[in-house]
């Protein structure tokens, strides 16, 4: 296999069905697109983990909506992780790639580097937030963080906010090819039963602090097809996600063969983000001159960064707010 071949998968996410057991799926490898996301940020070990699962994860769920604009994914918690952030932004055009973004807060001086990435969050929610638009409602789903990972956190909410059986496996890392660079690598695989109503969908779960788990929300032939696939996936090994050598579709045949697997055109992803300067001045158009001039350094500019990519922008203090008194 040559190296185009090998890398041609990078930074896309794949659709499949397994027809035999009405269960859809996506698989996705991420390159470029992690590695972009994480050097907008000198994040220490514990923190660039969570932020490439969660990217991971805003691949492969994003590319499961429809979406007119964006998907986002936030975890906040009371640890040293306070928050994770994600954004997906769906193709505009049919052929052009998707974007994703991310950033992290985190408080330093409480971080335990050498501790468990998870466990660096603490207590709080998992958040799923869907914006269509100018014009459409934004949806908001939110489930408590359980279940030692943010993988985990992701299944539940699909469990009890959507009452979808949702199954991840994912791998994330820094790796390199035989005389390469170390760079990130992010592999993963979901697996949805096809949305259906359940009779298990009201009252407690089985999971942590009693939410819905995929077990609750399946029975009879979909219970059986639901747990064959899983026990397929279970025997998936890091390097089948993330190693350069192995196709999503060859890995598809070598877990789901029996299971009569279709795939659908793959969607391609890259690093993406939407600030500019445009964009800030609209987010102060709401203060007074009073506000702006709270805002203004002692060199007599306001100054903004974005979180997400780093991009810093000035202005003249007189150009902006509903008062302002100049044209930019």
């Amino acid at each position: 296999m040559t190296l185009g071949s090998q890398i041609a998968w990078d930074d896309t996410v794949l659709p499949f069905q397994l027809d035999r057991s009405d269960i859809r799926g996506r698989i996705a490898r991420l390159d470029g697109v992690l590695d972009s996301v994480l050097a907008q940020h000198d994040y220490p070990p514990v923190i660039e983990a969570l932020v490439a699962e969660m990217a991971l994860l805003t691949a492969l769920i994003g590319q499961t909506i429809k979406l007119r604009w964006k998907l986002s994914l936030q975890v906040r918690g009371d640890g040293p992780a306070r928050l994770i952030a994600t954004d997906y932004y769906g193709p505009s055009k049919d052929g052009e790639p998707a974007r994703i973004r991310a950033y992290a807060s985190y408080d330093k001086d409480r971080l335990d580097e050498a501790g468990d990435a998870f466990a660096q969050i603490g207590k709080g929610y998992f958040a799923v937030l869907i914006d269509q638009g100018e014009g459409m409602t934004p949806y908001q789903g939110i489930t408590p963080i359980a279940g030692g990972s943010l993988r985990a956190c992701a299944e539940t909410y699909f469990a009890q906010s959507e009452q979808l059986p949702t199954r991840f496996s994912l791998s994330y890392g820094q790796s390199s090819v035989p005389g390469g660079v170390e760079s990130w690598r992010a592999g993963g695989v979901m697996l949805q039963h096809m949305p259906k109503a359940s009779p298990h969908a009201t009252g407690g779960g089985s999971g942590e602090e009693g939410l819905l788990a995929a077990s609750d929300i399946v029975e009879g032939d979909d219970e059986e097809n639901w747990n064959r696939a899983n026990i397929h996936l279970d025997t998936v090994e890091d390097l089948e996600l993330i190693g350069p050598s192995v196709q999503p579709t060859e890995l598809l045949v070598r877990l789901f063969h029996e299971e009569a697997p279709r795939v659908f055109d793959p969607q391609a992803v890259k690093f993406g983000c939407t600030c500019s300067a445009d964009r800030v001045r609209q987010s102060l158009s709401i203060y007074s001159a009073k506000d702006i001039a709270y805002m203004t350094t002692d060199e007599g500019r306001v100054t903004a960064d974005c979180q997400f990519c780093g991009a810093h922008y000035e202005f003249d203090p007189a150009t902006l707010g509903f008062q302002a008194t100049k044209e930019p």
